[in-house]
């Protein structure tokens, strides 16, 4: 639906947006307050009269005309927090906050936030009493000729002095008009220094920015751009960020280039004036899109698109009289400022009258035409430059010597990088290298690493659009694991150990702190795979890839003795079991629907996450690192019990599974067998995803999967278990004529079920398997016993290898005979221990005084307090301030048995019933292991009277 858009302003720049506004499909009409005569009636562009200054009546306004979006152009409605109040009411508004716009608001501010954060400036002081500003003028060890209001001054605020009488003149000056001056009347006086000027306008959002390539003199090398956007640009970036006041927006700072670098003169915190009518007929892009990605943090990945072999160049006409247009036929933009209606006539209100732009594929022709055009407008008192553009086209046509660098190619740099990350090569040198760079070739010895009769294995992968995010996220340090995993993870498959590993690294232009970064992350993940980073190419090419873009590419050689190559396809039989082992997440495949899906809804990377770990936002949960399988996997695939791997890559379970499998054969996978991340859940429902879609895009919870024979399975399992999160997740089958090689069953339904809640750590059962998994553990679990068939606990249970047993309850006749029949099991599978975990039937006194100190039970509140069944809500209702839970030996009574460990969970003063359950059930994952591991190590026992007995000795201590 189209959209009402408000601009604010009346000038030049307000109608140059305005009229790139109204190009866009997404915008219905323009409102321009209070505008001028240019904006009146102009198509979808019209003028409002709405007050500006007050910013409830503003407010009302929006909401009353359904304004989507207000456009500030001044910088006095910025500096009063504009923003802030109409955001506050819920309109959307493009432009920084009064706390960020203070950059230029406040002279001061910007100074000492430039000093704070060590962004390069003149050096300065601040004043607000005249003679101690002329007392520092005479006194100061440098030409301290510059003098500035330190608030807004429409431009009037400056003055350059010839020597040190005529700066203390410009302080009493600036002292009379108080109107110049911020509310301390402070002002600065500042050393100054000739040199080239260069002015950049840039879209700012959060973390990231892009330029509006507006550069007023084009004497500024590659190198000093790049100078500029590490010094000055990204420092005002991370600062403002830091300093709690992220700047989004358009920021224009005005540049000195100098001997020692760049310096900045000022910070301009909205689109300039003129600058702004020279660069919107320049922009390709729609505005309005342009805009709503700035506020919406997704300006990285959804960059403006510029003209390509443009220029353009604007003429400013001032003065009064009234503006007379020729007939002569000419392709210019006229963007008025100072005009207004006056019985239905267009005169001027003095000051800068209109803006002439011209746009031609070369400079020299864009200024013909632009002074041609100033040349057909005639006014009364009529003023305009005549040497604009004169410096830059002398620039552009005169003769100069080339070189590669100038081609866009730094050698320097390279070579600087290359130092860089020769060390952390090195670090991954291994048996057989030395992980030394900069030679022709690497070299590998097969023989020092081991091997006697080896097959080499070789594999090679990129990261695909994962890399969007990655760069949109300006966090580069993980996506080399991704690159490495991708290519291990591959030469895995044939049962080889990765030996050594290449990188391409491929960009527009080169960052040497982007490619460092990446390729430290890629020699992490060498160390974490076993293999070395025998060498690399770093390939600088200019107008290949856009600004901030880079590109990867991975190289694996790994090697295998003859006798363990993998899949063994002959061995494998129908009624073979799949161990699958979990992923991370998405790992590194299927972000091109990842991005889609998430265009569909309002996050941005910034955003918290609806899937993951609590605190976690939407970008770091995406760029989640691949598992490297490597060193968990290869003792298991190289002691020959398993007949197959598969790496669950690019085109997910359905496509991947059937590449180790013979053609007569099938698998039968059951999805509610293993954990499945909330990320996926999360994206088959925004997406709208099927089941097919899912299973052939994404790896669904599943890195790798195994094929082993059903008689080592479940040692196969333990072994991996100790390791990594891994479960039986289906079976082989015979292949039926005309079916799928693949078929998952309940997908569907366990996608449905969220974070899947057939395996998640929240039940207290599933925290008590994860424990005793633990090499540490005292305790084993052997049976687990339910009174319902079919519930979860149960798959739980069978998932983790662990016997199970149902006792309905229904089919007894008293409770007696029930609990009679649960403790033959018990007595059966020699248990030792019993651990209430959702077990909700009361048991017999008989039961509980035979198995007394040995059935141990879970309550959630700290007992004795809040016994019974909703222990939450008296909790509240007692208005305390803290509960908990507890782990107890079980008596007759009911939650009346000895402690045995407890948790405290404070209670909040917002808390609900449910919110302090969830946090409480947290706490009761963490102490019911603890509690047991006390009593199955023996420190802790029940004593005759009933009591805690505790047993400590020198080598363990409780």
């Amino acid at each position: 639906m189209a959209e009402r858009v408000l601009v604010i302003g009346g000038g030049g720049r307000e109608h140059a947006l305005a009229w790139k506004l109204a190009q866009s499909p997404h915008v219905q009409q323009v409102l321009v307050a209070p505008g001028n005569a240019g904006t009146a009636n102009c198509g979808k562009i019209s003028n409002s009269e709405v007050s500006v200054t007050n910013h409830s009546i503003l407010a009302q306004y929006c909401k009353d005309h359904n304004v989507a979006l207000v456009v500030v152009g001044p910088e006095v409605p910025l500096a009063a927090g504009i923003v802030d109040d109409l955001t506050a009411a819920g309109v959307l508004c493009f432009g920084p906050t009064a706390r960020a716009a203070q950059l230029e608001a406040s002279k001061s501010f910007s100074k000492s936030f430039m000093d704070r954060h060590s962004i390069p400036t003149a050096r300065w002081s601040s004043f607000t009493d005249s003679q101690e500003a002329c007392n520092f003028i005479q006194g100061a060890e440098f030409p301290a000729l510059v003098v500035k209001a330190s608030g807004l001054a429409a431009g009037k605020g400056v003055i350059v002095a010839g020597n040190k009488d005529e700066a203390c003149q410009a302080v009493r000056d600036i002292m009379k008009v108080s109107h110049l001056l911020c509310s301390s009347t402070a002002f600065k006086c500042c050393t100054v220094s000739v040199s080239d000027i260069l002015s950049q306008l840039l879209f700012l959002s959060w973390c990231s920015y892009w330029n509006m390539t507006f550069i007023v003199s084009m004497q500024v090398s590659e190198e000093m751009l790049q100078l500029i956007k590490t010094m000055v640009l990204q420092k005002t970036i991370d600062g403002m960020r830091e300093e709690g006041a992220p700047y989004i927006g358009v920021l224009y700072a005005g540049l000195m280039i100098t001997k020692l670098g760049p310096k900045v003169l000022e910070f301009n915190c909205r689109f300039g004036d003129p600058e702004c009518q020279v660069l919107m007929p320049l922009l390709k892009s729609d505005l309005y899109e342009v805009l709503q990605n700035t506020l919406q943090g997704k300006l990285a990945s959804r960059p403006p698109v510029w003209q390509e072999k443009s220029a353009a160049v604007t003429v400013v006409m001032a003065s009064g009289g009234r503006p007379h247009y020729a007939t002569k036929s000419m392709h210019i933009y006229v963007f008025h400022a100072g005009t207004t209606l006056k019985e239905g006539k267009v005169v001027t209100s003095g000051g800068r009258v209109l803006t002439v732009t011209a746009v031609h594929s070369h400079l020299n022709s864009a200024l013909q035409l632009a002074n041609q055009g100033v040349g057909a407008i005639a006014f009364s008192g009529a003023v305009y430059r005549r040497d604009i553009g004169h410096r830059a086209i002398s620039f552009l046509t005169c003769s100069r010597a080339l070189t590669y660098k100038d081609s866009g190619v730094d050698i320097a740099a390279g070579n600087k990088l290359v130092d860089m990350i020769k060390p952390v090569a090195k670090a991954t040198s291994r048996p057989g290298c030395s992980a030394e760079l900069g030679g022709f070739a690497g070299l590998f010895d097969l023989k020092a690493a081991g091997f006697t009769d080896p097959i080499l294995v070789s594999g090679t992968d990129g990261v695909g659009t994962k890399l969007k995010i990655a760069q949109a996220c300006d966090c580069h340090s993980t996506i080399g694991q991704d690159l490495v995993a991708m290519c291990v993870n591959d030469v895995l498959a044939q049962g080889a150990e990765p030996l050594f590993f290449l990188d391409y690294f491929s960009c527009g232009q080169l960052d040497v702190t982007v490619a460092a970064s990446v390729i430290e992350g890629i020699a992490e993940a060498c160390c974490l795979a076993g293999c070395a980073l025998l060498g690399g190419e770093t390939a600088e090419m200019p107008g290949m890839y856009g600004p901030g873009e880079y590109d990867l590419a991975g190289f694996c050689v790994g090697a295998v003795d003859r006798g363990q190559l993998l899949p063994r396809l002959a061995d494998i039989v129908e009624g073979d079991l799949l161990i699958g082992i979990a992923s991370s997440g998405l790992h590194s495949n299927g972000f091109s629907l990842v991005r889609q899906v998430l265009d569909r809804t309002d996050l941005q990377y910034s955003s918290p996450a609806p899937f993951g770990r609590p605190g976690q936002t939407v970008g770091e949960v995406l760029l989640t690192p691949t598992k490297i399988y490597s060193k968990i996997l290869l003792p298991i695939l190289q002691n020959g019990s398993v007949k197959a791997y598969t790496h669950i890559t690019g085109g997910g379970l359905l496509e991947n599974i059937p590449r180790v499998l013979l053609p007569e054969l099938a698998v039968d996978l059951d999805a509610s067998h293993w954990r499945i991340p909330a990320v996926f859940s999360w994206l088959q429902q925004k997406g709208i995803l099927s089941e097919e879609e899912m299973g052939r895009t994404f790896n669904c919870g599943l890195g790798a999967v195994l094929v082993v024979g059903r008689q080592d399975a479940q040692q196969l399992l333990r072994e991996v278990q100790a390791q990594e999160d891994a479960w039986i997740v289906g079976s082989v089958t015979c292949r039926q004529p005309g079916a799928e090689p693949v078929v998952i069953r309940n997908l569907q339904y366990s996608l449905q079920a969220g974070t899947n809640p057939c395996t998640d750590t929240s039940t207290n059962l599933q925290a008590l398997i994860e424990q005793v998994k633990k090499p540490s553990s005292s305790a084993e679990i052997i049976v687990v016993i339910s009174n319902r068939p079919g519930v979860l606990g149960l798959k739980r249970a069978s998932m983790a290898g662990i016997q199970t047993r149902v006792v309905d309850h229904k089919l007894y006749g008293s409770r007696a005979d029930f609990d009679s029949t649960i403790d033959q099991v018990l007595e059966e599978f020699g248990v030792e221990v019993i651990c209430l975990a959702g077990f909700m039937r009361i048991l017999t006194a008989p039961f509980v005084k035979k198995w007394n100190g040995k059935l141990l039970n879970i309550h959630p509140s700290l007992l004795p307090s809040f016994k019974g069944v909703h222990a939450q809500r008296q909790a509240l209702q007692a208005g305390v301030r803290l509960t908990g839970c507890t782990v107890h030996f079980v008596a007759e009574e009911v939650d009346a048995g000895a402690i045995i460990a407890q948790e405290a969970v404070p209670v909040l003063a917002n808390d609900t019933e449910e919110s302090l359950s969830e946090r409480v059930k947290e706490a009761e994952h963490r102490v019911f292991p603890a509690a047991l591991e006390l009593v199955a190590s023996g420190a802790v026992r029940l004593g005759e009277d009933g009591r805690i007995v505790w047993s400590i000795t020198d080598t363990a201590l409780v």
